[in-house]
């Protein structure tokens, strides 16, 4: 119980803050400052002179540029401010200058991690969530279909879903982005993904819901529905697929990470959403470098957001297969 509500908790949370991500986030993420390259997390002080205050931040001051070594200078401060309109819109935090609110830290270029993290996790996740449910509408409809009618339809169907399962499927990833130009916008890639991603991932599942209607379709509700004389579509879509629906619901879940790894391992080698457009993936491009990761370790933020996402929905994923396997038990 305590693993269904810690996952949901903390999916709710990723999904609101992204979601919101114009709200919360203090910058555009293709805003640049280049006086300020590999900018440390901005601290925060609550206490000063050794009593409570209003939060503020320090103004950082740049005082090696070869090595991007940053000085808190104490004696420029400035409060933050909540729920204020600001040159970027209206912001839940923001401060004025000349401080600058880097909650992660910057890039390479200026630009603030921590915006960008929250932009780039509407295309992570967009395609996590919108390919899955592609792939499992697919599935579904396939498998449901191959195991209804048997016979040559299911010989056709289970022989093309075992090629695709025998296909490795990074090197097919790859094979299949290479297909399309590299000079498209990112909505178009964002799309071209979604399409790869789910071309993917069907296959399996359509296997596994073939084997479920097959055994479904003899039960008596299947059979007095063919009695009253019901299409063979009817009776795949409301009889037979909506008891898969529990399986389908887990298994969505735990799908769900193998998506947003699929975007990330593309736009990590630089075949997937583009800059100056965020994803988590192309952000994590920058870490390759060892000496980078060891100087700048704020720039691994994406990987610790894709890392507690996964998490989030492999335990709400684990957590309904065990009230699945309980519930399945009790009868």
């Amino acid at each position: 119980m305590f693993a269904v509500k810690f996952s949901l908790s903390l999916i709710g949370l990723i999904l609101f803050l992204i979601t919101f991500a114009d709200f919360f986030a203090p910058y555009p993420y293709e805003l640049q400052n280049r006086n300020a390259p590999y900018h440390p997390p901005t601290r925060i002080h609550f206490f000063k002179d050794g009593k409570l205050t209003f939060p503020y931040v320090n103004k950082y001051e740049l005082v090696d540029s070869l090595f991007k070594v940053y000085r808190e200078n104490k004696n420029i401060s400035c409060r933050l401010k909540f729920f204020t309109k600001t040159e970027y819109g209206f912001k839940f935090v923001s401060v004025g200058k000349p401080c600058n609110l880097y909650l992660l830290g910057t890039d390479k270029l200026g630009r603030d991690v921590f915006s960008r993290l929250l932009y780039g996790g509407r295309y992570s996740l967009g395609v996590a969530l919108i390919g899955t449910f592609t792939t499992f509408f697919i599935g579904a409809l396939v498998g449901g279909i191959s195991g209804y009618f048997g016979g040559k339809v299911d010989t056709l169907i289970m022989r093309l879903v075992e090629i695709l399962m025998s296909i490795p499927a990074f090197y097919l990833l790859l094979s299949l982005r290479s297909v399309f130009p590299l000079e498209l916008s990112s909505g178009e890639v964002f799309l071209i993904i979604v399409f790869i991603l789910s071309f993917l991932g069907w296959a399996g599942l359509a296997r596994v819901v073939r084997g479920m209607v097959l055994s479904i379709r003899e039960k008596e509700f299947v059979l007095a529905a063919k009695t009253y004389g019901a299409s063979s579509l009817r009776i795949i879509f409301k009889h037979i697929l909506p008891n898969t629906y529990f399986y389908l619901i887990v298994s969505a879940t735990m799908s769900i990470p193998a998506f947003i790894l699929g975007e990330a391992s593309l736009s990590l080698l630089g075949l997937g959403i583009q800059e100056p457009v965020p994803s988590w993936g192309n952000m994590l491009s920058e870490v390759r470098n060892v000496s980078v990761l060891t100087f700048y370790p704020w720039l691994a933020s994406p990987g610790v957001a894709i890392f507690l996402t996964i998490l989030a929905f492999n335990l709400l994923g684990d957590a309904l297969l065990r009230k699945q396997r309980h519930e399945s038990q009790g009868k």
